[in-house]
């Protein structure tokens, strides 16, 4: 069989993402720089176009060149003038005409004379517009020219270019492109850091090996807990029996040895009932009824004896129940009520798969958080050296990693947790 490929480890998968992150973002203020810079250019030549052919227009010189019957006296004294103002604005055109729309003035002298390419407002008023002249598309407004006695006698146009306003943005696309740029290798060096610390955490592992190993980890915490727990009650109850055989007192000391005995049984019983039982699950619910009596919660467990064979590993089955049932008992213990206790139920689905349920007699969850719970690093608890906001978040992921489902519920607090049927084992080859 041809090997398979390395799996990308999960610091090169954090690394990809941030860089592809910051390649987007960085395309993005890009796009919007340049917009913005568009958007910008066009209004800056909107305004100079709309002042100065309203400053033009009110120009004594032009005014007394409109009033004079002698176009071309009106163009020698005017285009100088235009041709001057025009260099002095930044602008490609100022065309002074007459009331018809007759140029008096124009950049290209082959021009004058001719009829304004354009919209004359048919009141006395100022319009800006973009149009197609002789000079090509631009943006330009008209300005009404008026006597001080406010008869009208002709326009100005002042206009810029589209083309001009284009060479415009082009001289600032390297400002554009610099910060493009700068982003980006900001959000690499981000990429490269968030690597380096993923991989110090993570080693190469990929992500599911590193879910893997998180699993492990709970599931080991979990069940050394249960497993430390009985042994501390074992050796109580030792410790007593010990002591009465020495006072004498043997019924007694017989009567406790007996107790533990038949406590133990019961839930050994429900856990070998199972055709397809899990060991270290039977071994985390024994323990895990130590841990209880010692916080003093009621430990109730019921188990159906045609509950099928978890889909989970044993590793995986362990960090679920134990996450389930730690979050029970720390609810119970932080009850007021006097009556605390936590219950764990198998049995099967409809379907074939499992059902677990662990439920108790804690505050519960509000409504609002009953999603945000499941989230990475969310807790309703203070952080400590447990890892608060790491087991739920893991228990999701483990449970919909093999296809099944996990939900909260109130009055009383019940996690449920829906496992599809175990498919069967495919023996190696």
């Amino acid at each position: 069989m041809a090997p398979t490929s390395r799996a990308r480890s999960t610091a090169s998968r954090v690394f990809v993402v941030l860089l592809v992150a910051a390649v987007v973002i960085g395309a993005l203020v890009a796009v919007f720089l340049v917009a913005e810079a568009q958007r910008s250019i066009r209004a800056e030549a909107e305004r100079v176009t709309a002042a100065t052919a309203v400053a033009f227009a009110s120009s004594p010189l032009v005014v007394d060149g409109l009033r004079s019957s002698e176009h071309a006296a009106a163009t020698r004294e005017l285009e100088p003038y235009s041709l001057e103002v025009i260099a002095g604005a930044g602008l490609d055109f100022i065309t002074v005409m007459t009331l018809d729309g007759t140029r008096i003035t124009h950049p290209d002298d082959d021009q004058i004379g001719g009829i304004y390419l354009g919209t004359i407002p048919s009141t006395s008023r100022t319009l800006t517009e973009e149009f197609t002249g002789t000079l090509g598309p631009s943006i330009r407004t008209i300005a009404p020219v008026t006597t001080p006695d406010g008869d009208l006698i002709g326009w100005v146009a002042a206009g810029v270019t589209t083309e001009s306003i284009t060479d415009t943005l082009i001289r600032r696309l390297p400002l554009t492109l610099g910060i493009t740029i700068g982003l980006i290798a900001l959000g690499v060096g981000l990429a490269v850091i968030a690597r380096r610390v993923t991989r110090r955490i993570a080693g190469d592992l990929p992500p599911g090996q590193l879910r893997d190993a998180v699993s492990s980890y709970e599931s080991i915490r979990t069940l050394g807990e249960a497993l430390r727990a009985q042994t501390h009650e074992h050796g109580n109850r030792m410790h007593a029996a010990v002591a009465l055989l020495e006072l004498g007192r043997r019924d007694e000391a017989i009567e406790i040895l007996t107790e533990t005995s038949r406590q133990s049984q019961s839930l050994v019983d429900q856990v070998t009932a199972r055709g397809h039982g899990d060991p270290a699950v039977g071994a985390l619910l024994l323990g895990k009824a130590s841990q209880a009596k010692e916080r003093g919660i009621d430990w109730r467990v019921h188990i159906e004896p045609d509950t099928p064979r978890t889909p989970l590993s044993p590793v995986d089955a362990v960090s679920v129940l134990g996450n389930l049932v730690d979050n029970a008992m720390d609810a119970a213990a932080d009850s007021d009520s006097e009556d605390r206790w936590v219950r764990v139920s198998l049995h099967p689905s409809d379907d074939g798969g499992i059902v677990l349920e662990v439920s108790d007699s804690g505050p519960g969850v509000p409504p609002l958080l009953q999603e945000r719970i499941f989230d990475q690093g969310y807790s309703t608890k203070p952080a400590d050296g447990n890892g608060r906001g790491i087991g739920l978040a893991l228990v999701r992921s483990v449970v919909t990693s093999a296809g099944g489902s996990v939900t909260v519920s109130d009055d009383p607090t019940m996690f449920r947790v829906v496992l599809p049927r175990a498919q069967s084992r495919r023996p190696p080859t």
